[in-house]
């Protein structure tokens, strides 16, 4: 098994004891990922729609510095304070994904960190191992 850690200054720097992502052989594990602004490390401004584009954003900068991108996305964890926000999540991750879609699942949460309202990490398997 070959473990790997996966950083890039294109998405916020972890917060708390964890890594931006861990890759195992040819599979990534990618952290969850707020709406927080990688230069300034702040909570972006604006509506929840801006805060999930964010949110991609930071998931895509970390799956490119692992090799790869949302296609290669298996899996996908969202995570919302409000359910009431999924159909917005619906029409901005047809934005960023095509079919076939990743197999997902959405939480409804009390609170996530720094107040935010979506949270979401991924898991990824890359078609060929790149490091």
């Amino acid at each position: 098994m070959k473990k790997t850690v996966i950083s890039t200054a294109s998405a916020p720097q972890a917060i708390g004891t964890y890594s931006q992502a861990v890759k195992v052989d040819n599979t990534v594990y990618l952290s969850g990922q707020i709406p927080l602004d990688p230069q300034t490390m702040e909570v972006v401004d604006g509506d929840i729609a801006l805060q999930i584009r964010r949110v991609f954003d930071n998931l895509r900068a970390v799956a490119q510095a692992a090799g790869g991108d949302f296609a290669d996305i298996v899996k996908l964890n969202v995570y919302l304070t409000d359910l009431g926000n999924f159909p917005i999540v619906n029409e901005i991750m047809a934005e960023y994904f095509t079919q076939p879609y990743p197999a997902r699942a959405a939480v409804g949460v009390a609170a996530l960190p720094k107040g935010v309202g979506v949270e979401m990490d991924a898991i990824m398997v890359m078609r060929q191992a790149y490091f």
